[in-house]
């Protein structure tokens, strides 16, 4: 392009409309190839999910929990109650019992965890307790083997159906998550789960937020291949 003889105004107007054009392409060329979309995250502790039969047995016949926090997927809530989790080489004091109660107990934690307590846990989806490790759970009334109960909660994104199709995303579908920050991080293996209750946060635990300088309030982006 030949700028001589042209006036400083009249350049400046053209390298205004280069530079528009520009941010346009590679605005567009981000969103309509990757399809990045930002979700909100959770940031899981350990925690424990108790069967009406295990509670009675920590907390007394006929003992109902008692909520003390709702949780951001509705329905859920962090209890009051709080209990004792011992493996091989140690234990972990207050792990707070989630509520509604479940038809089976379940204890997740985090790898970091497994380490401090011994115990072999695999990292597999929330419900899945095939080949899940053994604890102690110790309650104030009580004490229960809590056998094949112990995991590592596999990555997932909770989404409504409405969510799924705006996502371009399915039910048990794996995708790719980035995170923003100061430590950027894609992860792989990210499992969607889509229910009619479910309210759009993606679910990680506390090794995998620290890792990547999460902290509550931040968001991932879902990357769908290119």
């Amino acid at each position: 392009m030949q700028l001589k003889g042209l006036s400083d105004e009249k350049i400046t107007i053209i390298a205004e409309h280069i530079l528009k054009r520009l941010n346009y392409q590679d605005t567009h060329t981000t969103e309509d190839t990757c399809n990045i979309k930002q979700i909100p995250i959770g940031i899981s502790n350990r925690h424990i999910h108790l069967c009406q039969e295990d509670v009675e047995r920590l907390f007394g016949k006929g003992y109902e929990l008692t909520p003390l926090k709702k949780l951001s997927q509705p329905g859920q809530f962090a209890a009051q109650e709080v209990v004792t989790i011992v493996g091989r080489r140690g234990s972990i004091e207050k792990a707070r019992v989630l509520g509604p109660v479940r038809t089976r107990t379940q204890v997740e934690i985090s790898k970091t965890d497994s380490f401090k307590i011994g115990v072999q846990a695999p990292v597999q989806e929330s419900g899945d307790l095939t080949e899940a490790g053994s604890v102690f759970v110790i309650g104030p009334k009580g004490v229960i083997e809590a056998k094949q109960s112990v995991i590592i909660a596999k990555r997932h994104i909770h989404m409504h159906p409405d969510d799924a199709e705006k996502l371009g995303v399915k039910d048990q579908q794996v995708v790719s998550i980035k995170t923003v920050g100061d430590r950027p991080t894609i992860f792989g293996e990210t499992v969607v789960r889509v229910k009619n209750n479910f309210r759009l946060e993606c679910h990680l635990d506390t090794d995998e937020a620290n890792a990547a300088g999460l902290k509550p309030n931040d968001y991932v982006e879902l990357i769908k291949e290119c």
